[in-house]
């Protein structure tokens, strides 16, 4: 299992009326700590890119358990569970200042090949890199 953290500060473009964060950027910050998760592996989606694989997100799933509020800074765990294949599974659980999970969500990936638009096995690369944490 490979686990990181990002940090997000909500910005006041990223809430409603309510002051709390708008439901659709929730998904802008799974993708946010997905980058910064493979960043922190040395891995960054430029260089997936430039191996000719891209990651289009096949399923997206979001729980809502409590408001993110304007300024809050949050925390977000990113998890890889399982060694990826054909496809990678993201988990998030997203953390407000006083360390409550407010969110948990979970984003399913495909490693295609760009110029066959085929599914492909991921980058041998990233396959070497998570090695460590998959045993």
């Amino acid at each position: 299992m490979y686990q990181s953290e990002t940090f997000v500060r909500v910005r006041y473009g990223e809430t409603d009326q309510m002051g709390y964060v708008y439901y659709g950027y929730y998904a802008m910050y799974y993708e946010v700590a997905r980058v910064e998760a493979l960043r922190q592996l040395g891995l960054t989606y430029k260089s997936l890119e430039e191996m000719g694989i891209i990651m289009p997100v096949l399923e997206n799933h979001s729980y809502f358990i409590a408001p993110g509020r304007y300024d809050e800074l949050l925390r977000i765990v990113t998890t890889i569970r399982e060694k990826p294949g054909v496809r990678i599974r993201f988990a998030y659980d997203i953390y407000n200042e006083k360390n409550e999970l407010i969110n948990r969500g979970e984003t399913l990936l495909a490693f295609i090949d760009r110029k066959s638009g085929r599914p492909s096995r991921p980058p041998q690369v990233m396959v070497e890199v998570l090695k460590p944490f998959f045993p």
